[in-house]
């Protein structure tokens, strides 16, 4: 079981590494009203059995489903300071790319506790996560517990999974959309990219930073031995025969031997526990594929 001591220095390792303030993992004074704005921290609420503090998420925190029916504070990217603390919150938890600045601001210069949660797009930084929000709920023994049995197993495989799928140099594109003549593309930097780098694979349009769009004849050249396709309203529906045979698709690599793997997007790209799961969905597809 990981200790105190253990805590202490993966949030030094995060100060260290990206400059944070280390005061982001201390114990919140009081955590019995949350609000929450970010799919992955409210995944992982639930994960920790801790879900009863949530009084209101952003629309991004859509799992599990019966989170749906707690209020609601808008958009992760563009919430409004009246509407968050019109939920007399204790804290204010969000992820990093919680927005706009102005409003982030403006809550900085209450008296509201308001914590922004670092991410790194790896195994590793999904554990650290876990464990710096309970921290912040003083539960750290229970995640402990709960990461040792849920997490702990799953990632020893991808571990294993990941390492050969590494050797193969297997090429790997990620669709965030999907539109008639084009698509959108996870480029360098993009929690498309980290997922892709997390499973092992290389991702054919690490030349570019971003998501971007691209056309059929940029796919082939690349030519993509797997497409990761996250299900998204706008095609969700899909199944993988449509896909493949579609004109984007159906002359490469991926498509001729329909290797496309369709996951939930959120799962894919919120690096919460989920991921996990998702990744070792992944690899496991690849090898036997």
């Amino acid at each position: 079981m990981k200790s105190y001591l253990y805590l202490l220095i993966v949030i030094l390792q995060f100060e260290i590494i990206l400059g944070i303030d280390a005061s982001v993992f201390n114990k919140a004074k009081d955590a019995s009203r949350v609000v929450v704005a970010g799919g992955s921290i409210t995944e992982i609420f639930y994960f920790l059995g801790e879900q009863d503090r949530i009084v209101a998420l952003d629309v991004t925190s859509n799992f599990p489903p019966e989170a749906k029916s707690l209020p609601s504070i808008g958009y992760v990217r563009a919430l409004s300071a009246e509407g968050l603390l019109s939920m007399n919150p204790s804290i204010i938890l969000g992820e990093d790319d919680m927005g706009p600045p102005a409003v982030i601001k403006q809550i900085r210069e209450t008296s509201y506790d308001l914590r922004i949660i670092p991410e790194i797009r790896t195994i590793d930084g999904i554990i650290e996560k876990i464990e710096g929000i309970a921290s912040i709920l003083n539960v750290t023994e229970k995640s402990e517990v709960i990461i040792s049995k849920k997490l702990e197993p799953y990632i020893k495989k991808i571990v294993k999974n990941r390492e050969k799928i590494a050797k193969k140099g297997v090429k790997v594109m990620l669709v965030l959309n999907m539109q008639s003549s084009s698509i959108i593309v996870a480029g360098a930097n993009t929690s498309g990219s980290g997922f892709i780098d997390l499973i092992g694979g290389e991702n054919i349009f690490e030349s570019f930073e971003g998501w971007k769009s691209v056309n059929a004849e940029a796919i082939l050249e690349l030519n993509p031995d797997y497409i990761i396709v996250p299900q998204r309203n706008v095609h969700k529906g899909l199944d993988v025969t449509s896909i493949a045979d579609s004109e984007l698709f159906k002359n490469t690599n991926a498509g001729k031997n329909k290797n496309f793997i369709l996951d939930d997007a959120m799962a894919i790209t919120g690096f919460g526990p989920r991921t996990i799961n998702s990744a070792l969905n992944a690899t496991e597809f690849i090898l036997k594929h």
